[in-house]
């Protein structure tokens, strides 16, 4: 198994699918490799793609407040994306991407070995825990067989970018963030 470094290296020359040949630049993740939390979005978007860094928007600036209300900063946690290079357009990842980008995030959650994987949205909540819907498991900690682990901690959450179109969210996002402060304690 690689080193993060060595497999961030890797995925910034992947060339597995169509989608390096219109980035700018991959985004692999950033943080710690000692991280308890571990956060997964969707794909790269167009701030991402240019700085080669995950949630770097204005979606980013929110997860910063939302960290800092439960005590953390970016460099205590480990976040990155299903997909590791921006899709056209910002459009939804064809499963034919994902499946090319998951040995990457596989590799990168048995390099971490988080306590928790905090799920941004319903593309990465799919990945892991199919069949649910975020309206109804969004704060909600579930359980379900890990790469390392028969009982992965998940915690499914809203995506950052939803109180940005609807500020009302911005409530709930902060009360669900809670949870992960909780959760922390009690492994």
């Amino acid at each position: 198994m690689d080193s993060l470094h060595q497999l961030h290296e890797r995925i910034r020359t992947c060339t597995a699918c169509p989608l390096y040949k219109d980035a700018k630049h991959a985004v692999p993740g950033s943080g710690s490799v000692k991280a308890e939390v571990f956060f997964i979005g969707e794909a790269p978007g167009r701030f991402e793609d240019l700085q080669g860094e995950p949630f770097v928007g204005a979606a980013g600036k929110f997860l910063n407040v939302m960290l800092a209300s439960i005590g953390l900063e970016r460099s205590d946690v480990f976040i990155t994306s299903v997909l590791k290079h921006r899709p056209p357009k910002n459009r939804e990842p064809k499963p034919s991407e994902i499946k090319a980008c998951t040995p990457y995030l596989t590799e990168q959650l048995k390099i971490i070995k988080p306590k928790v994987i905090v799920l941004l949205g319903r593309h990465a909540m799919g990945f892991f825990l199919p069949g649910l819907t975020i309206s109804q498991v969004h704060g909600k900690p579930q359980y379900a067989k890990g790469i390392w682990s028969k009982d992965q901690l998940y915690l499914p959450l809203y995506h950052p970018a939803a109180a940005l179109y609807n500020p009302n969210m911005k409530k709930v996002h902060l009360e669900d963030f809670k949870k992960i402060a909780e959760l922390l304690k009690k492994k």
